[in-house]
């Protein structure tokens, strides 16, 4: 058989070239990835920070705000090396204040941009050696422990050796190349539908505030009262379904219930989170791409609506769009624990806790356009044990692919929890390289405190 017949191809055995030996590895670059990172190289560690796109930060940089800064009563429940993000970016004038937000819990408004900038500029400080523009391909195992990490890049393909590897992907690719049990999605397999955000400029910002709070019958908000958008210049607004009903009667194509606008920081500048596209798998290459098309493709009709409808958008226009998809739920790793639904729902306390989140569950839809919330009405613990993979001795993970079910993960994806459990991950896996121990085997009340030392938030201080 010709080999342009076949099925499959056999691809001969390279010798690869070790491009670096580390410490530490982290491979994503994202909210998670970027503060393991950099807690990992904090007293001097070699510490490498693989990242497949040519800027770091991930969904910090597609123009949403970061939700869950403060608790649902009020209180700041993330500090750390988060926190000393925010007041890089504050001192740029590309942050706003932690807010609370009677629907989303709290929200910080950042400039996209500027957090690509700040972020090169504490990982250059730390001196974490930065592989932009590289993908992770598998890994070589060497019993139950990753061997090396491949990666290839304009150079080629590439070899890593490290001691100890953060998975801060997202999608745990890490842990799934490396034979973790993994999950996708509901009991069904369906996941939450991913969006491609999009920026307009020349919006009238506050007659659109003042419609919201003046005109609610009109201009109806889910769950937040008219009251707050006439104390609050930046605001996230969801709802205007009755306008949406309207438009669609009018012919117009939304793949939404819910008009979700954010204003940003900069006068006249709001991000639109309305794109939506069902069936997509994060983890396949063609379900993207036709992700991107999809909702790349809504947005004219979406721009149409906004400005015909919705008060304040008469002279917007389209300024920007994402650099990527906004990618909800993956895979998520089976680790030592596994958090569900109810810790959420009961604001559960952990021994090893690491991290504290109070965002809610949060479910967008697969099979719909809309979204359902539960507020649990106070925080919850991360615990510790749902960073550690089975099977895998040398692998923590960090982000939105820890172990949890499909319910918690709604709650525990927002970035400021995702940020927190990076930098968890960081200082669990310096202390594993000094200690010579195993993530499985380290001492988390020491941890714990090194990370109560350095700032962290935990609500229970260790004895």
């Amino acid at each position: 058989m010709e080999i342009h017949e076949a099925q499959t191809v056999l691809e001969p055995a390279k010798t690869l070239p070790v491009c670096a030996k580390v410490d530490v590895a982290v491979v994503g670059a994202g909210p998670a990835g970027m503060m393991a990172a950099l807690a990992a190289a904090e007293d001097g560690l070699k510490v490498a920070l693989i990242e497949n796109r040519g800027f770091v930060g991930g969904n910090l940089t597609i123009g949403l705000p970061i939700l869950g800064f403060l608790s649902q009563k009020g209180k700041p429940i993330i500090a750390g090396l988060p926190q000393k993000l925010i007041d890089r970016l504050k001192a740029r004038n590309a942050a706003g204040p932690h807010q609370a937000c009677p629907l989303h819990v709290s929200l910080t408004l950042i400039e996209p941009e500027a957090v690509k900038a700040v972020g090169l500029e504490m990982l250059a400080e730390r001196g974490v050696d930065l592989m932009l523009n590289t993908m992770f391909c598998g890994v070589l195992m060497d019993g139950n422990r990753i061997g090396a990490l491949i990666v290839e890049s304009k150079s080629g393909r590439e070899a890593i050796f490290a001691d100890l590897i953060i998975d801060g992907t997202g999608d745990g690719d890490v842990a799934f190349q490396s034979g973790v049990p993994c999950e996708k999605g509901s009991e069904q397999g369906k996941m939450q539908p991913p969006t491609l955000m999009f920026c307009l400029g020349g919006v009238d910002t506050e007659r659109l505030r003042m419609s919201l709070a003046n005109e609610p019958e009109t201009y109806d908000a889910d769950f937040i009262p008219a009251g707050y958008f006439g104390q609050n210049r930046r605001f996230i607004v969801v709802g205007l379904r009755k306008l949406i009903t309207q438009a669609r009667a009018e012919g117009f194509v939304i793949p939404n219930e819910r008009t979700i606008i954010i204003s940003g920081l900069r006068e006249g500048e709001v991000w639109i989170n309305m794109t939506r596209v069902k069936g997509i798998d994060g983890t396949e290459s063609r379900s993207l791409t036709a992700g991107e098309i999809e909702t790349r493709g809504q947005i004219d009709d979406l721009f149409r609506y906004l400005v015909g409808y919705v008060p304040g958008f008469e002279k917007a226009f389209v300024s920007k769009v994402a650099p990527f998809l906004g990618i909800r739920e993956t895979r998520r790793i089976v680790g030592q624990y596994t958090m569900t639904g109810d810790d959420i729902r009961n604001c559960c306390r952990f021994d090893d806790a690491i991290a504290v989140g109070s965002y809610p569950i949060d479910l967008h839809s697969p099979d719909g356009n809309d979204c359902k919330l539960e507020w649990c009405g106070d925080c919850y613990d991360i615990p510790y044990r749902s960073l550690v993979p089975q099977q895998v001795e040398n692998l923590l993970v960090a982000g939105r692919s820890i172990s949890t079910t499909h319910e918690a993960m709604a709650a525990i994806r927002v970035m400021s929890t995702c940020m927190a459990m990076g930098e968890a991950a960081g200082r669990a896996a310096k202390m594993c390289i000094r200690e010579k121990v195993s993530p499985v085997d380290l001492d988390v009340h020491k941890l714990q405190k090194e990370m109560l030392n350095c700032g962290a938030y935990l609500r229970s201080q260790p004895e």
